[in-house]
């Protein structure tokens, strides 16, 4: 039998599962939003410090934290930092899949979490996704995070698609990923999306972003409130 689980939510997701004795899942430090009072929940450095340290380079924390139900069915749920939508993903033998940093919500024990490095420099150096990628394999259903609403992509053999960076969520082991240059001067000063696309050629599975969070802090940076300090830090009111 499967994971049992139910995502609620629009554009404020949650992910509720329901854990029978003897499951367990696996989640990134601070993404718990409750659970019933028969779960229980233990941090580990799960693989040691150095598979830690990788996991600091791909966005997530150190520490992971194990949860599990004791004498009957519990049930657990976990958000995303950000606006956005979770996204089920079933890993198994063979099967891997890439994410963008900081992707990673939940998963069943059996899934592993790794780092991948892109495989071209200018991939790597312009692509928006960095040098390093969240790698998932194993076996059991994985929950990614990420900003804004999503899609989904089954690339064909050789079937390519082109992305503004930044804006990838993840995609299967199978799929190539490069970076091109913006044809066109014009295209390249004016066109506001910046001098470089990803490309992602299939075959497989790629998921997309509407919304990335840089473009989303950036977005809302002229409407945060300004203002110059006074003692102490606050804000100087100047009274008429």
């Amino acid at each position: 039998m499967g994971l049992k689980y139910k995502i609620v939510g629009d554009n404020l997701q949650m992910v509720v599962i329901e854990l029978q004795p003897g499951e367990k899942v696996i989640a990134e430090a601070g993404a718990l939003n409750h659970m019933s009072g028969n779960v229980e929940m233990e941090t580990k450095a799960r693989g040691g410090f150095f598979k830690g340290f990788k996991r600091l380079l791909a966005g997530e924390s150190l520490f992971l934290t194990e949860f599990y139900a004791r004498g009957g069915p519990g049930i657990v749920a976990f958000t995303g930092n950000v606006p956005g939508k979770i996204v089920p993903i079933e890993i198994r033998p063979g099967y891997e899949f890439l994410a963008q940093k900081d992707a990673f919500l939940v998963a069943q024990e059996g899934v592993d979490l790794d780092i991948a490095f892109t495989k071209r420099f200018g991939a790597g150096l312009f692509g928006g996704e960095g040098f390093i990628l969240e790698r998932f394999y194993g076996s059991g259903l994985l929950f990614v995070h990420a900003c804004g609403d999503m899609i989904e992509y089954d690339l064909k053999p050789g079937q390519l698609l082109k992305v503004d960076t930044g804006q990838i969520v993840g995609f299967e082991s199978t799929v190539d990923y490069d970076i091109t240059l913006v044809k066109g001067i014009k295209s390249m000063l004016f066109g506001g999306e910046g001098l470089f696309l990803a490309m992602l050629k299939g075959p497989g599975k790629v998921i997309l972003q509407s919304m990335n969070i840089s473009n989303l802090a950036a977005a809302l940076t002229p409407y945060l409130p300004r203002g110059t300090s006074g003692e102490g830090g606050g804000l100087q009111i100047k009274l008429f």
